[in-house]
């Protein structure tokens, strides 16, 4: 009598039971293997595959896999090394990143690299909600204050929590520099403006013909010699023949 399926009724009883034990046969193998513990290590780890036993599921957050160095995650912007250049912004290609720059009245101080800051950041946003991690904001940036960090795990329940803030400024403060740019600015533009009413009125000034009693000053004119052209030896003796 050949075993096998479709051919008896007692062999594919048979044959039924066979692959059963099979299955708890390896199953019990791996509750057996599941007592000893591995150690936790990432995938591009040169000794992964041999780790092919043991308990490979995390008590996480307790445990987690290493984050590679180069990973993509989520961005963080050092603001005391930030000198509100607009470039990450510019390049974004989704507009996650919002910056409302204010100019300084004097030099604000130095980054980390010797850079010098003259601009405030009344505003620095990064919207994570919209941002597609390509990482091209971190490439333009000149100080290297942008960067993407190895944090992964940062959902929320309220998606306006996704907003992440670094400007170190409040609203009265940046309204307060605003303020002191605008009275600079408008100081320069009345010096500018009597600068310009000074040099008009010295101008009338010396056009103004002299009063009885007053002597005018004498103007100065540069007199350009006129060139008188060298004559040749042959010349000279053609008019005197």
């Amino acid at each position: 009598m050949t075993k096998g399926a479709n051919n008896t009724y007692f062999g594919n009883i048979r044959e039924g039971f066979s692959s059963l034990m099979k299955g708890l046969f390896l199953t019990l193998k791996h509750f057996v293997d599941a007592r000893f513990r591995r150690k936790p290590i990432p995938v591009f780890d040169k000794d992964y595959f041999k780790y092919d036993k043991g308990i490979v599921t995390l008590e996480y957050p307790h445990e987690a896999i290493p984050v590679p160095d180069n990973g993509r995650y989520r961005l963080h912007n050092e603001i005391d090394d930030c000198i509100v250049c607009d470039l990450c912004a510019k390049i974004c290609p989704v507009n996650c990143i919002e910056i409302d720059v204010i100019k300084s009245t004097e030099e604000i101080g130095k980054t980390s690299d010797g850079t010098t800051k003259r601009l405030y950041a009344a505003r620095f946003d990064i919207d994570m909600a919209k941002c597609c991690y390509c990482g091209l904001c971190t490439t333009v940036c000149p100080t290297e204050c942008l960067t993407m960090t190895k944090t992964y795990d940062y959902s929320e329940y309220d998606i306006r929590n996704m907003v992440y803030h670094f400007s170190d400024l409040t609203p009265a403060q940046a309204e307060e520099k605003k303020k002191l740019f605008e009275e600079q600015q408008k100081q320069k533009a009345k010096v500018e403006v009597d600068k310009n009413k000074g040099n008009v009125e010295d101008s009338a000034l010396k056009d103004k013909p002299a009063t009885e009693g007053e002597v005018k000053k004498p103007v100065f004119k540069p007199v350009i010699k006129p060139v008188i052209p060298k004559k040749s030896p042959d010349q000279d003796q053609d008019k005197k023949e």
